[in-house]
């Protein structure tokens, strides 16, 4: 991979530093609940297919009493589309050379009133330069405080941009996490965005706004939920739910797709996957 240029590193600074505070309030909980629970980090590297370095990333997998399984994937790679798939990515029709760094995370929790949640922010050079990504609820056992203070934290992230930002993108993952086959929605929503471009600070400030706004929110959600008494009705309807949404992952989802045709780590791409899940 190339050397990175100042706006891909000042991307990837933001991600790495993300990612660490993201984990260290995870493992705060973690100790809340009475659980010595810490991430496991693993770092890979990708090869070109001409066995270039191609970058790589790190995969942060923890396993406690309060997140059932969380990963915080951070990944910077590059290299070049293969065959036809450069055709579908904004800027690569031309010019299959590519840059990516984001940051990645799914949690999965063991109390089916805590919401999963997924949350992914990321910097793309191709022929063009953009940021993308957004935040999602996934709540088993859907409470309407939760879904609201989720929303509320996100809008207000994008209203200090662009009070068009919320109304656009909220809809955008209205559109987005649905799955057809199913005819519902996977979980309460939240905002995605892609090809954000032009101005490099202005959409740089907006996605650490992003990030920040889930750092703030979803602890609070945990926190709120993560000591109520549960069935195993509701164990059972969380593990249900559960199967819709790695029915999406591995059918639907944009990211999924990318990181295993451009060469990413497996494990990292699939950590998405709910521990367990069951099908009726």
């Amino acid at each position: 991979m190339q050397p990175l240029d100042e706006q891909q590193s000042t991307a990837r600074a933001w991600f790495e530093q993300l990612r660490d505070l993201i984990c260290a309030e995870f493992e705060a909980i973690e100790r809340e609940a009475g659980s010595d629970a810490r991430f496991d980090y693993i770092a890979w590297d990708r090869a070109d297919p001409d066995g270039a370095p191609g970058g790589g990333g790190v995969r942060g997998v923890m396993k406690g009493r309060v997140f059932e399984k969380v990963g915080v994937n951070v990944s910077t790679v590059g290299g070049a589309f293969e065959g036809e798939f450069g055709k579908t990515i904004h800027g690569a029709g031309d010019d299959p050379r590519f840059f990516a760094t984001g940051i990645s995370l799914v949690a999965h929790m063991a109390n089916p009133h805590v919401p999963a949640v997924h949350m992914n922010t990321r910097f793309l050079v191709t022929t063009k330069r953009w940021f993308g990504g957004g935040a999602d609820l996934n709540p088993p056992l859907p409470i309407a405080e939760d879904t609201a203070d989720f929303h509320a934290a996100l809008k207000a992230a994008c209203d200090t941009h662009d009070a068009g930002h919320y109304p656009r993108f909220k809809q955008w993952a209205d559109d987005y996490f649905y799955i057809p086959h199913r005819k519902v929605h996977r979980g309460v929503g939240g905002i995605f965005y892609d090809h954000l471009e032009g101005d490099f600070a202005a959409n740089f400030a907006f996605t650490q706004d992003v990030g920040r706004a889930f750092l703030d929110i979803f602890p609070r959600i945990v926190r709120r939920r993560m000591q109520l008494p549960f069935t195993d009705a509701e164990l059972a309807a969380q593990r249900e739910w559960r199967g819709r949404y790695a029915e999406f992952n591995l059918v639907y989802d944009r990211g999924t797709l990318f990181g295993l045709k451009t060469g990413g780590n497996i494990d990292a791409i699939l950590m998405s996957l709910p521990p367990v899940a069951t099908w009726g």
